[in-house]
């Protein structure tokens, strides 16, 4: 792994027992002694802290915000210019056949946008970014980024800074812990309440160690981030979306504003509108839903979906799916047709040859506790 790049909490991981695997071209911890079925469990319960660094962090300037938000809007179907002063919103670049290039987090931050891409997708991006005019686009390379999950999360960084427990879900606002400036977020990906936590590189194994002080806070790894936002219903890029499926079939029309929309203010302007926006009105004829298998054995990404236990087409299939901890069975998500997306439908995945019954179900799989 001499190749891979590391992140500023790479010999933290290494002395706290991490196996450190390849993601994204970085040696990231997929788990710690604990394990992940612990991990999991006590980030629910609790508090865990993620190094999620090898993402990518990218401010957006203009002449103001306005002029860096209209500009982001050519290329994110979302409402950038209607977002408040330090509030940040979910959005995603779509390409000209209305597939999503990659999902995002951005926010407003009085006199730019701040956008954090994924770590895999973050180069090509940032070039898509920066093909826009009239702005100026960098990649903040100097500092680490963390995330503090779980219930218990609030009361430990506001120990730090009190500001931290006035936050509501996706507020903004720069905190002082430890004695470092940090931009944090009220946000996440794992379905709990908690912050994520933008530090100065050097700074940052400092204020890890000191959040880890903390008797309610564990390190977790990547195996359990995904387990936490599978259960929490939440698309991985690259696998429940892609540059195949447009918003609607991955059922996020919910991230597009009306402002945005066929007869909205702002209506269109963006990479493969005209897919997307008669989609919203008229629908794909395909989404994404939520899944559970009968009995222990998990059903993964790819695993073929179809409506009859033997004979008939293929009527969708498996995008991520995984042991859900908390639920205590598996959880799958996956793309089926409209005519059977509804809760209670059973449905067969190929596993091996051999058709297995399976169950649509609602997302999330867990109810979302974030502070509203």
């Amino acid at each position: 792994m001499s190749d891979l790049l590391q992140t500023p909490l790479y010999d933290m991981h290494v002395e706290l027992g991490a196996k450190m695997v390849p993601f994204a071209g970085y040696s990231m911890p997929v788990q710690y002694p604990m394990g992940v079925m612990q991990e999991h469990l006590h980030t629910r319960a609790k508090a865990g802290l993620f190094d999620v660094s090898h993402m990518g962090q990218v401010i957006v300037k203009g002449a103001d915000y306005a002029a860096a938000a209209a500009a982001l809007e050519t290329l994110i179907p979302v409402s950038i210019l209607g977002l408040g002063e330090n509030r940040q919103r979910y959005g995603f670049f779509t390409n000209d056949k209305g597939g999503i290039k990659d999902d995002l987090m951005l926010a407003n931050r009085g006199d730019h946008v701040f956008v954090v891409v994924n770590a895999a997708c973050k180069v090509s991006d940032i070039e898509h970014m920066k093909s826009l005019s009239g702005v100026e686009v960098t990649e903040v390379t100097d500092r680490a980024l963390l995330a503090l999950q779980g219930p218990a999360s609030e009361s430990v960084l506001a120990a730090m800074d009190p500001k931290a427990a006035d936050m509501k879900f996706m507020d903004v606002a720069d905190l002082t812990l430890n004695g470092s400036t940090c931009w944090v977020s009220r946000s996440g990906y794992t379905g709990e309440d908690g912050y994520e936590i933008s530090v100065p590189a050097g700074e940052a194994v400092a204020l890890a160690q000191a959040l880890l002080a903390h008797d309610d806070v564990e390190p977790i790894g990547l195996g359990a981030r995904d387990s936490l936002r599978l259960e929490a219903g939440l698309c991985l890029y690259g696998q429940d979306m892609d540059d195949g499926l447009n918003p609607v079939e991955a059922s996020l029309s919910w991230a597009i504003q009306k402002v945005r929309r066929t007869g909205g203010e702002r209506a269109g302007g963006f990479p493969g509108a005209d897919v997307i926006l008669p989609a919203l009105e008229n629908g794909v004829g395909r989404h994404r839903v939520g899944l559970k298998p009968d009995g222990r054995a998990p059903m993964r990404q790819a695993v073929p979906l179809f409506e009859n236990e033997e004979g008939g087409r293929q009527i969708g299939f498996i995008t991520s799916g995984a042991f859900g901890p908390s639920v205590g069975a598996p959880v799958a998500i996956g793309i089926v047709a409209d005519s059977l997306h509804e809760p209670g439908t059973k449905l067969y995945g190929e596993l091996r040859g051999k058709r297995l019954p399976v169950t649509v179900t609602a997302l999330p799989f867990i109810p979302a506790n974030f502070k509203r």
